[in-house]
Order: structure tokens, then C-alpha cells, then sequence
């Protein structure tokens, strides 16, 4: 079904298009131009949902999920060789000297490319769509229902929302783990995209999205549901005033420290899956029913897991404090409570 798509589809980054929009100015004055998020000190504010708003939170998500992922690319090369090889790769710090030795500094970013061209990817869908979904099933609740039974709202909102940023992450991800923990495999993501449709066809791009949902929708449904408890509770327990007296940098504190709570439950609750889709897209013949047997469920749930909740952890805190600092720069309220 792949065979019909054009092979650049995947194959290069794409810049996106400048969006202006002109506004005639009063007594004829040349029109001015606005960026399509404006900054916070532009005369006309953004509207919460309108069409600038979902932009905005989109594009946010590109910053704090592209940036953040490719940031810790050494991190994920060890990580999915303790996953693969884990007789060569026994620990962190054998994983950083074993991969230092064999392929110099430079071993420890393979991948960075598809890395940050696949999370740029999802992070526009995940957290874009989360803003969509969450408003959409809150409306769809009622005012009531929705204060009620909120943390059901935001799993719901969450899990909608990954269900397609997997689908936009997925080829990105083959073609990572592959560079990452075969030998010589590619050095550049053009030629590893390449060499890996020649070797697998366009379906082994998305192999391995079964359990891609299974480690991401898990993980994204608490990295969500308990990030916006967790601010609400630090706003009613921790922090000494209420949010609307807090300073733009207090506010983004607290996203930070309830980013980095929410990511350790996140590391815990999505790790079986993330075991398995390394496994899954290092080997052609690979399968879920053999990763089991190989690995044993004991090692599914804990092999590479500290390291994990480490990277995840520190990925997550920053990733909300990037996309509730890009808001604040557009002129938007933090996410979480309104209190």
C-alpha cells in the first residue's frame, strides 16, 4: 500500500512556509505584517481556540518535543543498545565507553537527524491536537460533567492525540533505532531512509506502529493527565499564591517541576513498549511473540528502565517548560490550573 507514495515523502526535512497576514493600517500608512503567532506585545491578543490558538500551541510542540529529544540523542543511542545487546552493554557507563571506543564521540549522536525530524513531527500533532481533543470532549461533556470528570477528559484528550502523532513519528523511528544500533548502518538519515525502504519496503516504516501505540498512547496519557494534576496540586498544596498572582517565571517553574514528576511515572508506565519497539526495528525478523521469549517479561518491564526514567524525567520537564514558555511568548496562559 506504501508502494505508491513518493520516496521524499519521509526522506528530507521540509521547511515550512512563512505565514504573513497583511492588516491596512489607518490613514493609509503601508500595511503591517504579523507572523502567524504573534508575540505577546502585539496590540491584538490571540483568542483561546480560535485557529491562531492551535497554531500556536502547535508550533510549541515542535520546539519542546524536536529540541528536547534531539538534545538527549546520546542518552537514546545507549539506551536502545543496553535494549539490543545487553551482554555488550551491561550498564550507563559501559554504554557510553563501550559506544565512545568502537565509534569515537561521534557514536553517541547517530540518529540525531530522524530524531529530531520524527519528534519536531509528533510534538506538533501531540500537543496541537491534546489543546483540540481536551477542548472538543469538554464541550461535548458540558461544563459540569467536564469539571467532574476532568483527568478522564484530559486521558481521552491525550490518547486521541497521539493515536496520530504516532502515525507522523513512526518511519522517523525506524529508521533512528536502526542507525543507532547497527554498525555502519548510515550515516546521514538521507541515506539510512534510503537504504532502509531498499531493505525492508515502505511497510517495514511501519512495523513496528502497533507497539509504537503501545509505549507512546500509555505514556502520553499520564505524561498529560498527571502533568495538569500535578500543576493543580502545587498550586493548592506547594506554592504559597494563588497562579493568577504568580510571576510568568513562577508559573513556568511549576511547569517544570510538574513536567519532571509527570515524566518518571510516564518512563515507568511506557518502558515494556519501548523495550519492544527497539527490538522490534533492530531485527528484520523480529516479532513481538519472539522479543517476549528472548527478553523474558522481567527484563521487558526493567532493562535500560533508570536510564529511561532519567532521559524521560528531564525530556518531559523540559519539554513543558519549552511549551508553556513559547505560550507565555505568544501571549497565552500557562497550561494547567486557572487558580
Amino acid at each position: 500500500a506504501m508502494a505508491g507514495l513518493p520516496l521524499s515523502l519521509y526522506a528530507a526535512p521540509r521547511t515550512a512556509a512563512k505565514v504573513a497576514q497583511q492588516q491596512q493600517q489607518p490613514g493609509g500608512a503601508a500595511p503591517a505584517r504579523r507572523t502567524f503567532v504573534p508575540s505577546a506585545t502585539e496590540a491584538r491578543k490571540i483568542a483561546m481556540y480560535s485557529p491562531e490558538f492551535y497554531m500556536a500551541c502547535t508550533a510549541g510542540g515542535v520546539a519542546s518535543c524536536g529540541l528536547t529529544h534531539m538534545l538527549v540523542t546520546p542518552l537514546d543511542v545507549v539506551k536502545c543498545n543496553m535494549q539490543i545487546d545487553p551482554q555488550k552493554y551491561k550498564s550507563i557507563f559501559s554504554g557510553f565507553s563501550t559506544t565512545i571506543k568502537e565509534s569515537g564521540l561521534g557514536g553517541l549522536i547517530r540518529g540525531w537527524e530522524p530524531t529530531l525530524l520524527g519528534y519536531s513531527a509528533q510534538g506538533a500533532c501531540k500537543f496541537g491536537l491534546y489543546e483540540f481533543f481536551k477542548k472538543y470532549y469538554s464541550d461535548l461533556a458540558g461544563e459540569e460533567n467536564a469539571e467532574k470528570y476532568k483527568t478522564g477528559i484530559f486521558l481521552a484528550g491525550s490518547a486521541s492525540a497521539e493515536f496520530f502523532a504516532d502515525i507522523a513519528l513512526c518511519p522517523f523511528e525506524a529508521v533512528k533505532v536502526k542507525m543507532q544500533t547497527v554498525p555502519g548502518f548510515a550515516t546521514s538519515y538521507g541515506v539510512g531512509f534510503s537504504k532502509f525502504v531498499e531493505q525492508n519496503g515502505w511497510g517495514g516504516l511501519f512495523k513496528g506502529l502497533t507497539p509504537l501505540w503501545g509505549r507512546q498512547i500509555p505514556y502520553t496519557m499520564m505524561k498529560f493527565a498527571c502533568f495538569e494534576n500535578t500543576v493543580q496540586a502545587l498550586y493548592k498544596y506547594v506554592v504559597p499564591k494563588p497562579k493568577s498572582e504568580c510571576s510568568k517565571n513562577e508559573q513556568l517553574a511549576v511547569s517544570f517541576a510538574a513536567g519532571y514528576i509527570a515524566g518518571v511515572f510516564c518512563a515507568i508506565v511506557s518502558h515494556p513498549a519501548d523495550n519492544m519497539v527497539s527490538k522490534l526495528n533492530a531485527s528484520k525478523d523480529a516479532t513481538m511473540g519472539k522479543v517476549i521469549e528472548e527478553m523474558g517479561w522481567v527484563g521487558l518491564f526493567t532493562r535500560g528502565l533508570p536510564l529511561r526514567i532519567v532521559m524521560i524525567g528531564t525530556l518531559t520537564g523540559l519539554q513543558w517548560g519549552i511549551y508553556d514558555a513559547f505560550k507565555v511568548a505568544a501571549g497565552l496562559p500557562t497550561t494547567g490550573s486557572k487558580k
